[in-house]
């Protein structure tokens, strides 16, 4: 994973403190200083700010004491409780914080080699498709000999607070961090995907059976190593931050630390009416504050378990911060959940395998339409198609695939403040399984995500077998920015972009041809076709029925479309004499003259049997563009039908990029 990392603003770790060891001097990180402007967009607004370094704050400074954990982590003068949330679930994962705080024993004060402390650190985060190792000097801003920012219970303790120095200075300043998004965060300490949930529009409160469902989904992600976060909306100004009578704070970002089966003792069966409990443990970044219904510290729920179980969950009654809930009351009261999925694409793993394939590109605006890359979501109808295609194909009858797409952020500027996303999503079309041009007209929209102004938008879809383009675009035409488009599949998809319009003009051109016309050949499917008995013998059946046993005789037909030598070939339909085909095909023809052949044959264990053709003329003057046409058998012969009809639809033009 870290074969690759990028030195972030070409600051290099291990070369940075061999020069300060030699000269005896501390890092003094020219790039990130220790003024007000990385502080501040704008100018100071929390008094006289005074930078120092972990020894002048304390006489036995350290990374870590007593080792990780989320109760490190204590929110200071920032509105960034998304990143604290997003820390606090990291340090529950030993391999995961490894990889944002790498070498860390090497990092750590050693009371032993006092010489060997060059006053630097260096952390590694997930930006852009890319881990980079940000380095930074360990001069902290205070107050009044206090840490203004994260801090940790004990005044010894640094990481959390050098952590987020490392985050401010990739975002430009700590001011920056003031209202995020934990997705974000969770991303770039993992370079998962993360899937946010609205809990609300799901109903999860009121459907137990999508809440069971949904609890499986929080537990699978949190027994892989995933982060999860989680949030009660608030719809006011007034509402951010305004504490529930239950404990619980609006506006505010919780961390998830734990999510268990609570299985029950014989003798409280009868109390809970339950021989499992579904629980979830949070905890609030403030470090205090917590849910105080059932299940909560002091709470009588509590009461009823032995010991023993409670100090195997953890149980701990103090205002810390921390608190379990039943996930019928988390679904009650909180109203976004986001999960960050750790994507599994080793093939040594006993858990689902992904392939994923990931693409950068930009939206850029262009006068001509051919080479304008910034079109517009499908509001737009004349642009649209001018954005950037990316197609892929789903290789299995039925497959789950997850699609991410994610716009490059720009870093705070001064006196200007942050940038804000633009508003980003994008479709997903059904296209023929031979397209290898870009589409000029609108097909099958088979998904699309919503448009929202973060920096990624997910979607998970079940997609059958057959060829997609996804069509990622700004809301608004003429927007420019950078994005980077990941997509997994159970199965390699042979993503890649669509770049050209037309066929290339190449030096044989003259000499083999250019092609005249395109035309696209849809099959949208077939009526009454021979079936096929249990000896393999072939018969007519009734075309109004569309399924068969292999007693009656059913088909496992499937059609291959031919033009000027090049071949289609459908997925093969089972059981069945009316098959749905409804597949394209799309072919640039050099003799226009030419028929379009389209076959229909039965799949079998050995030899596939005939079961009818059809050979269609198409021009770009013909007005009807929907055929239903006989079967017939092979030869000549005019007379010589076969049972069964297909319904062909065929759309030809003499402008190339017409389709």
């Amino acid at each position: 994973m870290f074969s690759s990392v990028k030195a972030y603003e070409g600051q290099h770790y291990a070369s940075l403190k061999k020069q300060c060891l030699q000269s005896g001097v501390l890092f003094e990180d020219l790039k990130f200083p220790a003024v007000d402007e990385s502080l501040f967009y704008q100018g100071n607004r929390i008094g006289r700010v005074v930078w120092k370094r972990p020894r002048e704050l304390c006489d036995d400074p350290h990374l870590f004491v007593d080792g990780i954990s989320a109760h490190d982590l204590h929110q200071g003068q920032l509105g960034n409780c998304w990143f604290v949330a997003a820390c606090s679930s990291l340090a529950s994962r030993e391999s995961l914080w490894q990889k944002v705080i790498p070498d860390w024993k090497e990092q750590e004060w050693d009371v032993e080699k006092p010489d060997c402390y060059a006053g630097m650190f260096h952390f590694r985060f997930w930006r852009f498709g890319d881990w980079v190792d940000v380095v930074i000097d360990d001069r902290l801003p205070t107050v009044d000999n206090q840490l203004v920012y994260c801090h940790s219970d004990d005044n010894n303790e640094f990481w959390s607070a050098l952590v987020e120095k490392a985050y401010a200075k990739v975002y430009g300043c700590y001011e920056a961090l003031d209202g995020g998004n934990t997705a974000d965060a969770l991303v770039d300490f993992t370079g998962g995907v993360s899937e946010p949930m609205d809990l609300l529009e799901g109903q999860f409160a009121q459907d137990e059976a999508a809440r069971n469902q949904l609890f499986e989904r929080v537990l699978k992600v949190h027994n892989r190593d995933g982060l999860i976060s989680c949030s009660i909306r608030a719809t006011t100004v007034e509402d951010i931050e305004a504490r529930l009578d239950c404990g619980l704070v609006k506006g505010h970002a919780y961390a998830v630390t734990d999510v268990r089966k609570v299985r029950l003792g014989h003798g409280l069966l009868a109390f809970f009416k339950s021989e499992k409990l579904t629980m979830i443990r949070m905890r609030n970044p403030w470090g205090e504050k917590e849910w105080s219904g059932p299940w909560s510290d002091s709470s009588e729920e509590w009461k009823k378990v032995s010991k023993s179980e409670r100090e195997k969950l953890g149980v701990t009654v103090q205002d810390d911060g921390e608190f379990w809930m039943t996930f019928e009351d988390f679904c009650q009261y909180f109203t976004d959940l986001i999960l960050c999925r750790l994507i599994n694409t080793s093939y040594l793993s006993i858990h689902k395998t992904w392939e994923e394939a990931v693409m950068r590109g930009s939206w850029v605006h262009r006068d001509d339409p051919l080479r304008n890359r910034s079109g517009g979501c499908i509001n737009h109808k004349a642009t649209f198609l001018q954005n950037p295609q990316y197609v892929f194909d789903v290789r299995k009858p039925e497959d789950e695939v997850l699609i991410c797409l994610q716009q490059k952020e720009q870093r705070a500027r001064p006196k200007e403040g942050k940038v804000e996303n633009l508003a980003i999503g994008f479709d997903i079309h059904r296209v023929e399984l031979n397209r290898k041009f870009r589409m000029h007209s609108a097909q099958q929209k088979v998904a699309g995500s919503i448009y929202i102004n973060s920096r990624c938008v997910f979607l998970r879809k079940e997609l059958k077998e057959g060829r997609y383009v996804i069509i990622p675009t700004t809301f608004d035409p003429s927007q420019q920015s950078e994005f980077l488009l990941r997509v997994f599949t159970d199965v390699p998809s042979d993503f890649k972009e669509l770049t050209l319009d037309e066929p290339a003009q190449t030096c044989w051109t003259g000499m083999c041809g250019y092609p005249q016309l395109v035309t696209q050949v849809h099959v949208l499917g077939a009526e009454g076709l021979q079936g096929q008995d249990s000896n393999g013998e072939l018969h007519c059946l009734n075309p109004q029925k569309k399924r068969h046993s292999m007693m009656t005789g059913a088909s496992d037909p499937y059609v291959i479309i031919t033009c000027e030598g090049e071949k289609v070939r459908s997925p093969v339909h089972k059981d069945t004499c009316s098959p749905d085909f409804d597949i394209k095909g799309l072919f640039y023809r050099k003799r226009p003259k030419e028929g379009i052949h389209i076959e229909i044959y039965n799949k079998n264990v050995i030899v596939d049997s005939f079961l009818g053709q059809v050979t269609l003329f198409s021009e770009p003057t013909d007005r009807q563009e929907q055929h239903t046409v006989h079967l017939r058998d092979k030869g000549n012969q005019q007379s010589s039908d076969l049972p069964g009809t297909l319904t062909v639809r065929l759309i030809t033009c003499s402008v190339l990029t017409n389709i």
